[in-house]
């Protein structure tokens, strides 16, 4: 492991642990005016996402501190792909406003990179590796940063948003029949999930353990706002739907945030996508929530971009995702 990253006079690093979800929390909503994530997340949001990447903190985190003891920054190193052929690493972190420009940022960055080169030599060192930072538009400081430091612009990305009060009415698909989320067919639908994402950037294969703890197993996951399509009793697609209660008390409104879209390459073309997005609205308004999100990368091959467009999204931020590329540690 890389030592602590040093940081200007007046600051210290430890490792990351559990007991910080809460100031981290807090560090992401007092940021939030500035950097417009539309995410207020509350402690045991942070606590969840950490534990669903299984993140070691004590390792992969790093937290800084005031001099009077107050959390000013942290930064983690997440593996999100674990596979040699696509062995992806995100390098993820926040300072707060009031203590940017001072070298913080910088600091943790290069011991992101630093670290993260360490988990490739760790786990696929036969393998390519790529280190990935998302930049949101509303970021230009991080934008520099990462571009300093030999990042480039990878792929980018919309968060889209619509009102639910005119979701219109459902246009059936003959042969398929749309129905709820059910737990009996939580693994069948893990599978279609990875059969659907076969071509998509950057996607990888989940297997259980990993698609219970960053999907279905989030506390923010509704199965009732959920749809699966069926066709002869086998699912062919799937809208999977989230409703974060930490984001609603903030806001002072409910979205539901449909985090998973995906239809089987045969069936593709025919409305199933449609179809189920438009389930899950309709049921998402009668919910009570008073606005949808979802986000998409601006070159799906599936050309989803200009079906959320169809039905009534708008783009609302840009993420960029900007990475570097790190070749097998023997041919180093």
């Amino acid at each position: 492991m890389p030592a602590l990253p040093a940081v200007p006079d007046g600051f210290s690093t430890r490792p990351l642990s559990d007991d910080d979800a809460a100031a981290v929390a807090g560090l992401i909503v007092a940021a939030e005016p500035g950097d417009a994530t539309g995410e207020y997340p509350e402690a045991d949001d942070v606590a969840d996402e950490w534990a669903g990447w299984k993140l070691d903190l004590e390792r992969d985190g790093v937290a800084v501190h005031a001099a009077g003891g107050a959390l000013v920054g942290y930064a983690t190193v997440i593996v999100t792909a674990d596979v040699p052929e696509n062995f992806r690493i995100s390098l993820d972190g926040r300072v707060h406003p009031a203590h940017r420009g001072r070298g913080i940022g910088r600091a943790l960055l290069d011991w992101q990179l630093a670290r993260g080169a360490e988990v490739h030599a760790e786990r696929h060192p036969q393998a390519r590796a790529t280190l990935v930072v998302g930049v949101l538009g509303t970021q230009p400081d991080l934008e520099r940063l990462v571009g300093a430091r030999g990042l480039r612009a990878e792929r980018w990305y919309r968060s889209m948003e619509r009102p639910l009060a005119d979701v219109p009415a459902g246009q059936p698909v003959p042969g398929v029949d749309l129905v709820p989320f059910t737990w009996d067919r939580d693994d069948e639908v893990r599978r279609a999930h990875n059969a659907a994402f076969t071509q998509h950037h950057g996607s990888s294969e989940r297997d259980q353990e990993s698609w219970q703890s960053l999907f279905t197993g989030q506390r923010a996951f509704r199965p009732d706002l959920s749809v699966l399509a069926l066709a002869d009793g086998a699912v062919q697609g799937y809208v999977l739907a989230y409703v974060y209660e930490s984001d609603a008390r903030a806001k002072g409104y409910r979205e539901v945030v449909l985090g998973q879209i995906g239809v089987l390459p045969g069936v593709r073309g025919r409305g199933v996508a449609s179809a189920m997005i438009g389930e899950s609205l309709r049921r998402a308004a009668a919910d009570g929530c008073a606005r949808a999100g979802l986000d998409v990368d601006s070159d799906n091959v599936t050309g989803a971009l200009r079906l959320y467009e169809g039905l009534g999204f708008e783009t609302v931020r840009t993420r960029v995702s900007w990475s570097t590329s790190l070749p097998p540690v023997a041919a180093n």
